[in-house]
């Protein structure tokens, strides 16, 4: 994503003009590549490649999984007006490019985010470097917001999943687990129980942190919290929103999965 938002601001290419295209959606930004079709193309593939060492089934039936998805989120920014054909396949290649040069490390990768020291404070320092030196624009656009939230709901995330697998993998028995699988209905009411569990601890977590880092910066920088201006810019809008969505993201990986343990949803 940081990748995808950056090549937008400098090459600056604009979204389809309005008219003759019909907008149903409105972005301050540019258009060149799609994010969107970016992250569909990435996570889907992403997913469908490193499943197969992790479960049995049927690969094809996965790449297609993987196409059909992509290609639905592709043309649904066709469909809304916000890009050409060009930048959804531009966005599409770039991924693909990405997944073919970043795939023989993966593992690597992820033993070294599940198992290093340093993952914690790496998570912190790379995003908000990246952030804190993203390109500047001569009028505003949300790309860098939007990029300090992916960035920080990613780290956010990822020390989630250290501590997790730091403290929570010891206390798994080494037996074979013996699976007993649970009515339609029950598993129905399970599922919905911990979604809204999980929606509402974020949501709260979202609320009370935002809340406190921007009272804090504005109350630093001496501005009104209720000045748009002032939070658009750098020394409050990266931090604020970095602090943010990190919480939400390591809530989302440790905080909501302690809940649904102690209300025996797991």
């Amino acid at each position: 994503m940081y990748i995808g938002q950056v090549t937008k601001d400098i090459l600056k290419w604009p979204r389809p003009h309005s008219p003759p295209v019909v907008k149903l959606e409105m972005r301050a930004e540019y258009g060149m590549p799609s994010t969107h079709a970016m992250a569909a193309t990435s996570i889907s593939f992403t997913l469908c490649i490193s499943a197969v060492n992790q479960n049995e089934y049927q690969f094809v039936l996965g790449l297609m999984a993987a196409f059909v998805f992509s290609t639905l989120v592709c043309l649904s920014r066709l469909y809304t007006g916000m890009h050409t054909i060009l930048d959804v396949i531009g966005g599409t290649l770039i991924s693909a490019a990405l997944i073919a040069l970043t795939c023989p490390a993966w593992d690597i990768i992820d033993h070294l985010m599940l198992t290093s020291p340093f993952c914690p404070i790496l998570s912190i320092v790379v995003p908000l470097f990246l952030c804190y030196n993203y390109p500047n624009l001569e009028d505003y656009s949300p790309t860098r917001a939007d990029t300090t939230t992916i960035l920080g709901a990613g780290a956010g995330a990822t020390i989630g999943f250290w501590l997790n697998n730091l403290y929570a993998a010891s206390n798994y028995p080494n037996e074979s687990l013996q699976l007993s699988f649970p009515s339609i209905g029950e598993m129905m009411m399970v599922v919905l129980a911990k979604f809204l569990v999980g929606i509402f601890v974020l949501l709260v977590v979202r609320y009370f942190i935002k809340g406190m880092a921007l009272h804090i910066l504005c109350s630093k920088y001496q501005v009104s919290v209720n000045d748009l201006e002032a939070k658009r810019r750098l020394e409050i809008e990266v931090p604020y929103k970095f602090i943010t969505y990190s919480s939400v993201g390591f809530s989302a990986t440790v905080i909501v999965p302690l809940l649904h343990e102690l209300l025996g949803l797991i």
